[in-house]
């Protein structure tokens, strides 16, 4: 691993190398092991995915947002692991680290910063549910499906439900780059350090911009485990974000050092 210097008043980016996400995701698991927490996530992410189907069944007018809203739910991801995020940094330090120090960081002079940040992506969320919308509109217009097996012919039988696929995926993919790059050191850093989010925000940029192979890798990687976690009904999920979230802290200690 080496460095790559930045100037005095901010830390130094390490470039890391694709075997350091091995090394990452182990500590990832071992925090994880050490301080579970997929109940916390069973009840974070459940009534959010019942609500919507709950939904969808009453009424097909909603099936056709309900990849863009279980999608998008992975770009506020890095705010939801805030928690894991902090776990793992008492559990660094020595702190009591027990379950229910996840919600310490309410507590913390970092939270109104992370809040901020937080509401950007939040603000990019809901931009990303307006493209979606317009994307279907666009090549479906504003009838809702009448059945999720004719939705599901029509997306994969026709030349449009391929184009929909297609240009969905593309703009779900600028999206995901857009908040990993900002996100991915950003609130690992505002937990950590005492800085402003314009800092933190520019340190991510630069983290992932010193790294484009491995951080690509690192996206790949999140996108990978989060879509296998989701099959089996969203039940991985709540192993999968915390796993992440920890792993995550451990990237944040790889990539940015302060000296």
């Amino acid at each position: 691993m080496t460095n790559e210097s930045v100037t005095a008043d901010h830390p130094t980016i390490n470039k890391i190398r694709l075997s350091d996400l091995k090394d990452v995701l182990v500590k990832g698991l071992a925090d994880f092991n050490a301080m579970p927490t997929h109940l916390v996530f069973f009840c974070l992410i459940y009534p959010i995915v019942t609500v919507i189907f709950a939904r969808i069944y009453a009424g097909y007018d909603l099936l056709q947002y309900a990849f863009p809203l279980l999608a998008g739910y992975t770009l506020i991801g890095p705010l939801v692991a805030v928690g894991m995020y902090e776990l793992s940094r008492r559990r660094e330090q020595g702190l009591d680290h027990s379950r229910m120090k996840a919600f310490h960081v309410l507590q913390r002079r970092a939270i109104r910063p992370i809040s901020v940040l937080g509401l950007l992506l939040m603000v990019i969320y809901l931009a990303w549910l307006f493209v979606a919308e317009a994307i279907f509109v666009k090549y479906f217009g504003t009838v809702g499906p009448v059945s999720i097996t004719a939705f599901a012919a029509d997306l994969f039988t026709t030349d449009t439900g391929l184009a929909l696929i297609s240009v969905g995926t593309g703009a779900g993919f600028v999206f995901a780059t857009v908040v990993f790059t900002l996100s991915v050191i950003s609130f690992p850093m505002l937990l950590d350090r005492d800085v402003g989010v314009v800092t933190a925000v520019l340190t991510s940029i630069k983290a992932v911009l010193a790294n484009p192979i491995t951080m690509a890798a690192w996206g790949i990687i999140v996108a990978y485990i989060m879509v296998v976690a989701a099959l089996p009904f969203f039940i991985g999920l709540a192993i999968a974000l915390p796993v992440l979230g920890h792993s995550t802290w451990h990237l944040y200690r790889k990539v940015v050092q302060y000296s």
